[in-house]
């Protein structure tokens, strides 16, 4: 199979999942915070163990999903070195692999939409005279421009984030962006990889969904017939708008995809009572927030980790718990809807509690599913990871400094 290319409309996103077809180990790119539920039944779809999250920059249109598929699927998080995303197990560098059973991409460094931008360089295994033969069917079927997965077997790809676009590029007016590194990325680095290579990109808004390296170096128009200045020329005068999320986006994405802007900046109290504005719930809110209301009588704190999470860890007195998922193998509680059901008798709000805020937002969008009023506790009891990729030192319920017990 080649990729299978998933679409978010709201920011024209493309995102990318890669597998390998014998281990069924998976890589996902540049995923989106309002689609991780479509993201995790892809996976559930496919049969597929999610080992790599991996962005392709720091985004300024879309939240990543990263830290929260990483936390519902066990996978692992990387991203560029240049990006300032310190939440990672991996910075990535130019000519870095990461593996995914016998697959692997190649990390290209092309900077100019931001400082670290990166692409991904696929030369799948699959085919290959050590591997076996391509499926049966697969090589005749033709390069269309419906969304994947499709039956055709290509070989070369390259997922080019907003570094090349079909027909277009990135801009390079912020985040130290740079039309003269743009340049050289492209000519010098991706059109160097044979012309027959996919080029799979991070935006399309025209509808169309993939290209090839032959055809964007001969009809690109920002690129094809042009010299160095014409294009630097170009570029710097494209005078486009201040991106519409970038003042929100950008630090979340920094962080993975954790957004600790409700209530107040990353390990600050901030003003108890504030709400951030989020897709299929009520909203997210500060553990100190969450922790007022329900000292006023105004929330119930719901708990959706498991039992073993609560027993070694800690818990919340008088929280409800209501497992979102459940040991063994982390599978759904059919017990939840009902759970939150009860939970919400009293007329309350449910305030859903997790580890750092990636299940207890599914739970409180199936709450909200529901009918209920349900609000996420962001950065959860053991907070954000830190630099060093370990929880309990940098945000949460914990260190917040409210309230918890331990058996």
């Amino acid at each position: 199979m080649n990729p299978t290319q998933l679409f978010d409309p709201d920011s024209s996103t493309y995102t990318y999942v890669l597998y390998d077809e014998r281990t069924r180990e998976a890589l996902i790119i540049d995923p989106v915070d309002t689609q991780l539920e479509r993201d995790l039944d892809t996976l559930q779809r496919l049969n597929l163990k999610l080992v790599w999250t991996v962005e392709t920059h720091a985004h300024a249109d879309h939240i990543t999903s990263a830290a929260r598929l990483a936390e519902l699927t066990g996978a692992r998080m990387a991203a560029p070195a240049g990006c300032d995303i310190g939440t990672v197990a991996m910075q990535l560098k130019d000519g870095d692999t990461l593996r995914f059973g016998a697959e692997q991409v190649r990390v290209l460094h092309t900077p100019g939409h931001t400082a670290g931008s990166v692409c991904y360089h696929w030369e799948r295994r699959l085919g290959r005279q050590d591997e076996g033969e391509v499926p049966s069917g697969t090589e005749a079927v033709e390069l269309g421009h419906e969304m994947r997965p499709d039956l055709r077997t290509d070989l070369h790809h390259v997922f080019t984030g907003d570094t090349l676009l079909i027909g277009g590029c990135g801009r390079t007016d912020f985040q130290s962006g740079s039309a003269e590194q743009l340049w050289h990325s492209i000519t010098e680095v991706l059109f160097k990889l044979p012309g027959d290579t996919i080029v799979w990109p991070g935006h399309d808004y025209k509808g169309r969904t993939q290209s090839t390296i032959a055809l964007e170096r001969s009809t690109n128009p920002r690129l094809a017939g042009k010299t160095e200045a014409e294009f630097v020329q170009l570029m710097n005068e494209l005078g486009l708008p201040k991106p519409r999320r970038i003042d929100e986006a950008v630090p979340a994405n920094r962080r993975s995809g954790i957004r600790q802007d409700a209530g107040g900046s990353p390990g600050t109290s901030g003003t108890v009572g504030e709400v951030l504005p989020a897709a299929g719930y009520a909203g997210d809110v500060s553990p100190e927030t969450a922790w007022a209301w329900a000292q006023e009588g105004r929330g119930v704190v719901v708990d959706v980790r498991t039992g073993a999470e609560r027993e070694w860890v800690g818990f919340v007195p008088d929280s409800v718990p209501v497992p979102w998922k459940q040991w063994p193998g982390m599978a759904m509680n059919d017990a939840f809807d009902a759970g939150v059901r009860g939970a919400a008798e009293g007329g309350q709000p449910l305030l859903m509690l997790c580890r750092s805020g990636g299940r207890s937002a599914a739970a409180a969008r199936r709450a909200t599913e529901l009918g209920l009023t349900a609000y996420n506790i962001a950065t959860g009891f053991e907070g954000d990871l830190d630099e060093h990729a370990q929880r309990g030192h940098r945000n949460g319920w914990r260190q917040a400094g409210l309230p918890w017990k331990q058996n």
